[in-house]
C-alpha cells in the first residue's frame, strides 16, 4: 500500500480554493458561461422533450457548422457577433427544411431530420477544410466549434450568451402559458384561436439562439446532451411542468459548476465533455433516488402493493370461507386458506403473521379467525370484487367465467366513491353474476354477531 492515500493532496485542495477565490478571470468567464448555458438551454430543451423532437437540437447544432464557416469566409473575423449571426442564419435555413420536407413530401420527419443534419454538417466540415488551407488570420481554433473549448472564451462571447440567456428566460416566463398550450394540444390551440404558427417561430428562434450560443462552449457533437438531459432527469422529480423546466435549468447550473470545477482542477479535461458526463450522472441519480419517480421508490411500492394484495387476498379467502361455514364457524387452517387460494406455505405464513401485526386476524391452536376489523376489510373487499363482476357482466358484456380475474385486480384500488358509483349504477345489486350474495356495509356487524352467538351456544368457547 506503499504511496496510497485515502484523503486528496494539499495540492488538490489548494487548486480547489483557487478556482472559488477566481483568482483566474478567465475561470469566472467560464463558469459564468457554463451556468448561463445550462440553464436556458435545460429550459428551452424541455419544449423541444415535450414535443417529441428530442433530436432538433442536434439536427440545428450541426446545420449551425456552414453558417459559422460561412461568416469567417466573408468577414475574416472571429467577433462572437458576426459568428453568432451566420451560425444563426444556417440553423434557421436547416431547421425550415426539418420542418418543410415532411409536409411536402413523402419523407418521414426522421429522415427529414437525418438528412439536413448530415448535409449541413458535411458542408461545414468541407469549409473548415478550405478555410485551414488558406493564408488567413485568426483562422486557428475554428475546429474548436466542434467539440468546444470553454478556456478559449472571451468576455464578449460570455456578454453575448449572457443577453441570450436572458432573452430565453423572459420569452419562456412571458409565453409559458402559449408554448405549454402548443406543446401539450395544437389542436385545441387551433380551435381558440391561437397564432400557433407563430409561436412555433418564436420557440424555434428560441431553441436555435440557444444550440448556437452554446456552441463555442460545448461544440456540435455535445450540444443536444445539454439541451435534453436535463429535462429528462427533472421529469422524475416532479409532474408539473413549471416545476419541472425549474428543476432542469437547476441541474443544468449544477452541472456547469461541477464541470467547471473538474475542468479546473484537471487542465487535461474538457468543460463541454465533463458538463455532458456530470448531467449524465444527474439523470441516473434522479431515474434512481427522485422522490417522485424513481426506481428505488418505485421498487419500494411494488413491494409493498405485493405485500397488500397477498394481504387482502388471504383476507377475502377467509370471508369465502367464512361464508362457506355460514358464518358459524371462524377457524380455519392454512389447508383450509390454501384450498381455496394456492400460494407457496412460506408466503402464506409470512403473510398471515403481517396480518396479525396489523390487528386483521387472531392465531390459536386451531388456526386463524378475522378481528372485527379483519372482517370489516375481507367484507368490503368482497362486496368490491363481486360488485366489479356485475359491472363486467353487465355493462362490458363478459360472460361470468371471465369477470374473475379482472375483478381479482380491480378490487385492491377501488375507492370508497368508485364503490359507491358502482352500487349506484348496478341499481344495488344483491348478487353477483355466479350468484354469491353481494354484501352491504352492515354485513360485517351481522356477522360478528353471529360468530358471537355460535360462541355463546357452545360454551363461550375461546377463540384465542
Amino acid at each position: 500500500m506503499d504511496g496510497f492515500t485515502l484523503f486528496p493532496p494539499p495540492s488538490f485542495w489548494d487548486n480547489w480554493l483557487s478556482f472559488w477565490r477566481f483568482e483566474d478571470i478567465n475561470v469566472l468567464w467560464v463558469l459564468m458561461g457554463s451556468i448561463l448555458l445550462g440553464m436556458s438551454a435545460s429550459v428551452i430543451g424541455g419544449f423541444a422533450f415535450l414535443r417529441k423532437r428530442s433530436l432538433i437540437g442536434d439536427a440545428l447544432a450541426h446545420a449551425a457548422l456552414p453558417g459559422v464557416m460561412m461568416a469567417f469566409l466573408l468577414f475574416q473575423t472571429r467577433d462572437p457577433l458576426i459568428i453568432f449571426i451566420g451560425a444563426l442564419c444556417s440553423s434557421f435555413i436547416g431547421f425550415f427544411l426539418i420542418d418543410w420536407l415532411p409536409k411536402n413530401t413523402k419523407i418521414k420527419a426522421d429522415t427529414a431530420l437525418a438528412i439536413t443534419l448530415s448535409f449541413f454538417f458535411a458542408i461545414g466540415l468541407m469549409l473548415l477544410s478550405y478555410i485551414q488551407g488558406l493564408e488567413v488570420s485568426n483562422k486557428s481554433g475554428l475546429d474548436n466549434i466542434l467539440f468546444g473549448q470553454a478556456a478559449a472564451m472571451t468576455e464578449e462571447d460570455i456578454q453575448l450568451l449572457t443577453y441570450v440567456t436572458l432573452f430565453t428566460l423572459i420569452t419562456v416566463v412571458l409565453f409559458f402559458q402559449k408554448f405549454r398550450l402548443i406543446a401539450f394540444n395544437q389542436d385545441f390551440a387551433r380551435t381558440i384561436g391561437m397564432a400557433v404558427h407563430r409561436y412555433e417561430l418564436l420557440l424555434a428562434l428560441l431553441i436555435v439562439m440557444s444550440v448556437v450560443v452554446g456552441l463555442q462552449l460545448v461544440g456540435v457533437v455535445l450540444m443536444a446532451a445539454i439541451l435534453l438531459t436535463p429535462i429528462a432527469a427533472a421529469r422524475f422529480w416532479s409532474n408539473q411542468l413549471s416545476h419541472i423546466l425549474i428543476i432542469a435549468s437547476m441541474l443544468g447550473a449544477l452541472s456547469a459548476i461541477i464541470s467547471t470545477q473538474l475542468s479546473y482542477l484537471a487542465p487535461a479535461m474538457p468543460t463541454g465533455p465533463w458538463m455532458v458526463v456530470s448531467l449524465s450522472v444527474l439523470f441516473i441519480l434522479s431515474l434512481l433516488f427522485a422522490p417522485k419517480k424513481g426506481l428505488v421508490k418505485r421498487y419500494f411500492e411494488f413491494q409493498a402493493l405485493r405485500q397488500q394484495v397477498a394481504e387482502e387476498n388471504i383476507l377475502r379467502t377467509l370471508y369465502k370461507l367464512l361464508e362457506r361455514k355460514e358464518f358459524m364457524h371462524n377457524h380455519f387452517t392454512q389447508a383450509d386458506i390454501q384450498s381455496f387460494r394456492n400460494m407457496p406455505s412460506s408466503c402464506l405464513q409470512s403473510t398471515l403473521k403481517q396480518l396479525g401485526k396489523k390487528g386483521l386476524i387472531k392465531a390459536s391452536t386451531q388456526g386463524v379467525q378475522l378481528t372485527q376489523s379483519g372482517l370489516e376489510r375481507a367484507t368490503q373487499l368482497t362486496r368490491r370484487h363481486r360488485l366489479w363482476e356485475n359491472y363486467l357482466n353487465q355493462q362490458a358484456k363478459l360472460l361470468p367465467e371471465q369477470v374473475h380475474q379482472q375483478a381479482e385486480r380491480i378490487e385492491h384500488i377501488l375507492t370508497d366513491a368508485q364503490e359507491a358509483q358502482l352500487q349506484r349504477e348496478l341499481s344495488n345489486s344483491q348478487s353477483d353474476p355466479h350468484g354469491n350474495a353481494i354484501p352491504t356495509t352492515h354485513k360485517a356487524d351481522k356477522t360478528q354477531d353471529a360468530i358471537s352467538s355460535t360462541s355463546n351456544t357452545r360454551g363461550g368457547e375461546n377463540f384465542d
